[in-house]
């Protein structure tokens, strides 16, 4: 374990204190916090730890929306509000027709309005991991409520936009990821599970290290400039980040792919999380990024709130 200075955030020892007391005594790998360029605080379970590839889980979600900005701005993707029956001529069978006006927006933000019980009976594990395509799978699941409507976690939605990723750059996500994006951040050392058809897994296909994680967060931070190369607009990552539909009381808001407190909070933030407690968090009014990785399955949102009490 290395735990460096502090100050330079403005939180106070006593503060500090606990936070570490809380990463030794919980299941938490490893965590870094940065305040602007600095790395503050290092925190490793052990020498495995400071090298492992953690299964980042939901945590490729926010990967996947930085994508498709990505494929957006470079005109692979004409317009965020495309109905996805442009890629999938197949919902124009469908006998619900409401299908057919479905958006690649409905889909960043998970109001495509399918009938999908993620966080209810599916217990956070979606039940197309069991078809043989996920795609057809997930387009035939039935709307129980109008596109655009309400928000409901969808790892589904986040599968599509990858499908779609892959039709219109005609490469894999991983590829496109490695060309466009992680070549310059220098990640590379990863692994991205794939479908049975060889479509990466938008949800939660990825294992990284924490540095990669903390390089990603910290690429948000900087609104999407990478030394003096601006590679995604500043312009998408507020719009993405921006507050839109409140769910989940006990979680926040959702942009699109990214968690977010609401306007109500003092100092708004916004986050990246995976089942199991992984997480990629941006304080832009502190330029604070903190990235952890746990093996808290029984609380995915413990190291939230501990995150979240060590910066308020």
């Amino acid at each position: 374990m290395i735990i460096e200075s502090m100050h330079q955030s403005q939180i106070s020892d006593e503060k500090v204190k606990s936070f570490v007391h809380y990463l030794k005594k919980e299941k938490v790998e490893s965590c870094l916090i940065s305040v602007g360029t600095d790395i503050v605080l290092h925190y490793f379970r052990n020498n495995k730890s400071k090298d492992k590839l953690h299964k980042i889980n939901s945590c490729t979600k926010s990967i996947t929306s930085c994508l498709i900005g990505m494929a957006v701005e470079q005109g692979l993707i004409s317009d965020i509000h495309t109905p996805i029956v442009h890629y999938f001529p197949s919902l124009q069978q469908d006998q619900d027709i409401r299908k057919q006006s479905i958006t690649i927006e409905h889909l960043l933000s998970m109001s495509a309005g399918f009938d999908w019980p993620e966080l209810e009976e599916w217990n956070g594990w979606p039940a197309m991991i069991h078809s043989p395509n996920w795609v057809d799978y997930i387009l035939e699941r039935p709307l129980n409520a109008e596109p655009g409507e309400r928000m409901n976690y969808n790892s589904g939605c986040s599968h599509l936009l990858l499908a779609i990723l892959q039709q219109v750059s005609g490469m894999s996500a991983k590829d496109f990821a490695i060309k466009v994006l992680f070549s310059s951040l220098k990640i590379k050392d990863f692994i991205w599970h794939a479908d049975p058809q060889g479509i990466n897994i938008g949800g939660f296909g990825i294992h990284m290290s924490i540095q990669d994680m903390h390089k990603f967060g910290s690429f948000y931070l900087n609104n999407g400039r990478c030394g003096k190369r601006q590679l995604l607009s500043e312009e998408w990552i507020s719009t993405s980040t921006q507050p839109k539909y409140l769910t989940y009381d006990g979680i926040g808001y959702y942009g699109h792919h990214w968690w977010v407190a609401g306007s109500s909070v003092e100092q708004p933030f916004y986050f990246a999380m995976g089942m199991g407690g992984q997480y990629i968090y941006v304080d832009h009014s502190r330029n604070i990024v903190v990235s952890l990785t746990s093996d808290t399955y029984s609380d995915t949102f413990k190291p939230l709130r501990a995150i979240t009490e060590l910066l308020r």
